[in-house]
This record gives C-alpha cells, sequence and structure tokens, in this order.
C-alpha cells in the first residue's frame, strides 16, 4: 500500500498520520482482492481509490474527484471544449439509454449514424476497452461526478 506524498513531512503531521491511514486502507484493499505482495497507491485502484483515499486535508476542494474525472474521461471534456462538440453529452445519454445507439439518437434527436460517429472518435480518445463493464462503470461514475463538481463550482 501506498499513500499520496506529503512534502515536509515534519511540518505536517497530520498529513504524514493521514497518509499513514491510506496507505494502510491500500493495503486492506490488496489483500482483499488477492493481490497480495503487489504494491498500489490509492489513484492505482480507480474510482474505488475515492473511497481509499479518504478526505485529504491537502484537497478539502474535491481535487481527488477532479483528479479521478480527469484520468478517466479528461480527453473526451478536453476534446469537447477544444472542438464545441457534444461527446460528453453523447456518453451521457449512451449510459443512460442502456448503451443503445438508437435510444441515444432518440434522448438527443440526431441520427444514428452522428451517435456512431461520436462513439468512434470517444473510442479513440478514451481507448478501444471503454466499454468493458470495469471501465464503462468508471466512466459512467467519472461523468456523474464530473456533472456533481460543476454543479458545485469546482
Amino acid at each position: 500500500g501506498a499513500s499520496t506524498p506529503v512534502p515536509a513531512p515534519a511540518a505536517r503531521p497530520g498529513e504524514v498520520a493521514a497518509g499513514y491511514a491510506e496507505a494502510r486502507r491500500c493495503l486492506a484493499a490488496l489483500r482483499v482482492l488477492g493481490r497480495a505482495g503487489q504494491g498500489a497507491a490509492a489513484e492505482d485502484f480507480g474510482f474505488l481509490g475515492l473511497l481509499l483515499a479518504g478526505t485529504r486535508e491537502d484537497a478539502p476542494d474535491g481535487t481527488g474527484v477532479q483528479d479521478f474525472v480527469a484520468r478517466t474521461v479528461g480527453a473526451v471534456i478536453d476534446y469537447d471544449e477544444r472542438r464545441g462538440t457534444e461527446l460528453i453529452r453523447t456518453l451521457d445519454a449512451y449510459f443512460a439509454g442502456g448503451m443503445s445507439p438508437a435510444r441515444t439518437k432518440d434522448a438527443l434527436h440526431v441520427h444514428v449514424n452522428t451517435v456512431a460517429q461520436r462513439l468512434e472518435r470517444v473510442g479513440r480518445l478514451l481507448g478501444p476497452d471503454w466499454q468493458s463493464p470495469a471501465r464503462s462503470l468508471e466512466i459512467q461514475l467519472a461523468l456523474r461526478l464530473h456533472r456533481l463538481a460543476s454543479a458545485m463550482g469546482y
């Protein structure tokens, strides 16, 4: 198990204690997942890392959530911002519609070919495994956290 580095630990004993607790949670998670003898920090556990990291004194503003969202769907968010596209909106509709392109097109009021092209672009940005069960779960969580963080002003 590991934690986020604590800069100047002598000056921040509280953060050292929090880092130690985080590392212990990561170690326990590794054991539960059958990965004893391996090492990992909270960020290596995907969305589970948000739970393992707990509340960090140096990140009370939601940056742990922001980091997770950026690692998971940041490429899509950046693409939308640069190009004025609606890939995030398409992903939201796609997952809300049970990963059905037909229901996605109905929700977005676009042609099914438009949905297919957008999802193909998402695949290029997120990688070929983006629709696998574990990865799609993380993406869906990141999308929800992104909406929540945006609404809260993070």
